[in-house]
């Protein structure tokens, strides 16, 4: 520890003098109050500090103390279903302590309950070998969550006692003899946020996130274990695309962090959220959901800390096998925190004020997701898939934050105004998307699914694009100039866009749709356009199939709203698309 005295203080910057052997990322304790604090820069035996609370009434001459620790969070059962701020403060704790809706500074409250008794199931017995990443017992964390355990990374030795029963965080579970002498073990274990947990070997992303939303899992899915970012403007769903990815995403665990987001948005999640039902465990999503919240009101230097205290939990779950997703909403308010504090330290500034490591700040946390074999003596698989929301001033996607982030995500999901003004949501433009996953996630969803995945896929982005090339000549000569082929394409097309590609996040059964409904849908759709066209070619005329389709085409429109237990009924609908078809062709061009 060091002691040292305010020099300076300018918003959340504070710059002390006489801290002698203080290191960057430490953290420190700021005035007679004790705010929380980390030294972001040491020159000239002056340090600068950003404080995570708010440092109005500080002045020159109070006193500043080094805690000898980087910024940590306490990783241990009892994460799940909880609600931190951007440093791993439990709200609902701080504000039942406080008796107030709002951070009070100064206040220490414990990230993780002290008092509560977890029962431990050992998995290993005294003589036992263990290392760094190997499961010492299980703990039933919640009603879906099994929370393994683990030995902390870089440390080795022989069990010679291990306890069985209720335990609370804190106290010894098991004791190893190492090299360095007896070392006894509890269920938590603290690590600095900025420093990514160790892994075996980092493997390459193959099998699809299943996110339930149509226009995602059909034409730009992402990989388990890899990275998107949603660009759009104010208004344009972002934030709703994310949490539809929370709520149904086929992940084990889902950490989402508000990045100065507005505070309803936060009171929505948490509103929504223990409502909703799981589906695959049939218990409530919070079950397995970890929220960190940052809102616009709150110290902005707390903000750009956020992003790392969710990232290092998802590791800490994914260590020990899990599938996680972090949500970020949003990294552009991380990267307006990133500029203030850059502004205040007068660092020479890059793109619109940025700084000039913006770009390897956004990198290092994305590379942080992945796909990984644990470590441990039978190593594990896990994955971590990132997925940011971007948003850009004015929509404008060539500015710096999106740009840097589409050049290290592998998927792009661009948010348009314009289909957002036309209540057509997730409003994802599918003619500026794109997925570099596609491919392989196509190959393997043709094993999973049909041979013919790719295939109806890549034939229903080809009639998108047409209609996108149809709409600019009927813009400018009216639909009449069409042949009835390519009238038939506008009109499979706009049965792609409103009845496949639209998705109403708040009905019941259209929020989530399966991978097996979704290709029958599209099956469907396609199949219709096929038959239309032989119809054409043998004859029959477009205004004789329009007529004669009206039932069967709104069928293929309500296919959406079929429940997951009776997809019989959509099968039903392929069966009489090539009967009514038939009949169609029989009396066609019969005038």
């Amino acid at each position: 520890m060091a002691f040292g005295t305010i020099e300076k203080v300018s918003g959340p910057l504070v710059t002390a003098s006489g801290l002698s052997g203080a290191k960057i990322h430490e953290i420190c304790k700021v005035s007679d109050k004790g705010l929380i604090g980390e030294i972001i820069e040491i020159k000239k035996g002056l340090v600068s500090i950003q404080v995570y609370e708010e440092t109005a009434g500080i002045g020159p001459g109070e006193p500043v103390e080094t805690t000898g620790a980087p910024l940590s969070v306490e990783l241990a059962p009892g994460l799940l279903a909880q609600m931190f701020d951007g440093i791993q403060r439990p709200l609902d704790t701080f504000m039942s302590q406080t008796e107030s809706d709002f951070l009070e500074r100064g206040v220490t409250i414990d990230p993780l309950n002290r008092q509560k008794k977890w029962t431990f199931v050992p998995q290993v017995q005294v003589g036992d070998a263990v290392q760094g990443g190997d499961i010492l017992g299980l703990v039933q964390e919640t009603s879906v969550i099994e929370h393994r355990i683990m030995v902390p990374p870089g440390i080795s030795g022989t069990v010679n006692e291990v306890m069985v029963g209720n335990f609370a965080i804190t106290e010894v579970i098991c004791r190893l003899d190492t090299p360095e002498g007896e070392m006894p073990l509890t269920m938590v274990q603290k690590w600095p946020v900025r420093k990514p947990r160790p892994v075996s070997t980092k493997l390459n992303p193959g099998e699809p996130l299943v996110t339930g939303q149509r226009v995602i899992d059909t034409f730009f899915p992402v990989a388990k274990g890899g990275s998107a970012a949603v660009p759009g403007p104010f208004g344009a769903g972002k934030t709703v695309v994310q949490h539809q990815i929370a709520k149904w995403s086929d992940v084990d665990i889902v950490v989402y962090v508000g990045c100065g987001e507005r505070g309803n948005e936060m009171r929505d999640v948490m509103n929504e959220f223990p409502e909703l039902i799981d589906p695959n465990t049939g218990e409530s999503i919070m079950e397995r959901t970890v929220l960190i919240a940052n809102t616009s009101n709150m110290p902005v230097a707390a903000r750009e800390a956020s992003i790392y205290t969710g990232i290092t939990i998802a590791e800490y779950y994914r260590d020990m096998g899990y599938s996680v997703a972090i949500m970020a909403d949003s990294t552009s308010r991380w990267a307006e925190a990133l500029r203030e504090m850059s502004g205040r330290l007068q660092e020479i500034p890059g793109d619109e004020g940025y700084p000039a490591y913006l770009g390897s700040r956004i990198a290092e946390y994305y590379e942080r997701a992945g796909r990984f074999q644990t470590l441990g003596t039978t190593p594990r698989q896990g994955s971590i898939t990132a997925i940011g929301a971007v948003s850009p001033a004015g929509g404008d996607i060539s500015e710096p934050v999106t740009q840097n982030t589409l050049r290290i995500v592998k998927v792009f999901w661009a948010l348009d105004s314009t289909l957002a003004q036309k209540r057509h949501f997730p409003s994802i433009n599918w003619m500026n998307s794109y997925s570099l996953y596609e491919d392989q996630i196509n190959t393997y969803l043709n094993q999973l699914l049909s041979s013919r995945w790719s295939e109806l896929v890549n034939e229903a982005m080809s009639i998108l694009q047409e209609e996108s090339r149809l709409d600019e000549i009927v813009q400018l000569v009216g639909m009449d100039s069409l042949s009835q082929k390519d009238r038939l394409t506008m009109m499979t097309a706009r049965s792609l866009r409103q009845d496949y590609l639209q998705q109403n996040a708040f009905d019941d059964v259209d929020t989530y749709t399966s991978r097996t409904k979704q290709f029958k849908m599209l099956e469907n759709i396609l199949l219709f356009d096929t038959q239309a066209k032989r119809a054409l070619q043998l004859g029959a005329y477009l205004d004789e199939i329009i007529k004669g389709t009206v039932d069967l085409r709104e069928r293929i429109a309500r296919s959406k709203y079929v429940p997951e237990e009776e997809l019989n009924r959509i099968d039903e609908v392929k069966h009489d698309i090539k009967e009514i078809m038939q009949k169609i062709i029989e009396t066609g061009g019969v005038h």
